[in-house]
Order: C-alpha cells, then sequence, then structure tokens
C-alpha cells in the first residue's frame, strides 16, 4: 500500500453512513449482510445509500457477491488490516534518527 492507495481508501469512509456500513458488516462476520439488511439496519434512505455503499465498494473495503436474487456485502478484511498496517508500519520508530537531525530541521 501506499499514501495514494490509503487516501483513497479514507475518501470512501468519508461519510458517517459508510463508516456505519462498514462497522456493521464486520460485526456481521464473513456470512456479510444484503443490501436490503444493511439499509434497514442503519435507517440509511435508498437514494442515498447506493451512492455510500458503492463508495465502500470502490475504495476497496467492502466486496460484494451475488447471492440468488441478493447481492451480499462483506467487510473485505484483507484491505482493512492492510490499511491499518499501513498506517502503524513505522509505529514508534521515531520521526528523526538521531538527535542531530531534530536540532537541525528545528
Amino acid at each position: 500500500m501506499d499514501d495514494k492507495i490509503a487516501s483513497e481508501t479514507f475518501a470512501a469512509l468519508g461519510h458517517p453512513a459508510r463508516v456505519g456500513v462498514l462497522r456493521l458488516l464486520v460485526k456481521a462476520g464473513c456470512s456479510g449482510l444484503s443490501v436490503g439488511q444493511l439499509r434497514d439496519a442503519l435507517n440509511v434512505p435508498a437514494s442515498t445509500f447506493a451512492h455510500h455503499l458503492k463508495a465502500l465498494v470502490d475504495g476497496g473495503v467492502v466486496a460484494q457477491t451475488r447471492r440468488g436474487r441478493e447481492v451480499i456485502s462483506t467487510a473485505n478484511y484483507d484491505a482493512i488490516q492492510g490499511l491499518v498496517g499501513f498506517l502503524m508500519e513505522d509505529c514508534c520508530k521515531g520521526v528523526f534518527e538521531t538527535e542531530t537531525d531534530e536540532l537541525e530541521t528545528s
């Protein structure tokens, strides 16, 4: 993952309704939820729900499969873990390599 992909993924999460969808899908686990179940649980109008769900799919954090007549959405755990891993990969390494670097940049 790089900064561009991470920023696109965060953009997909840039609305409270989208965060709610993703959190509900994480809670639902690998079995996922149908579009109707998601919409009903979150009480989001159908007119805007499709837009929010598409943004999450395009952002890579939600996957969709067809099961008969229904479209089932699931959290893309690999993408979510990849984003968290990208954010945390340099955790606690410090910003400057030496104290001299810090003094020179100040």
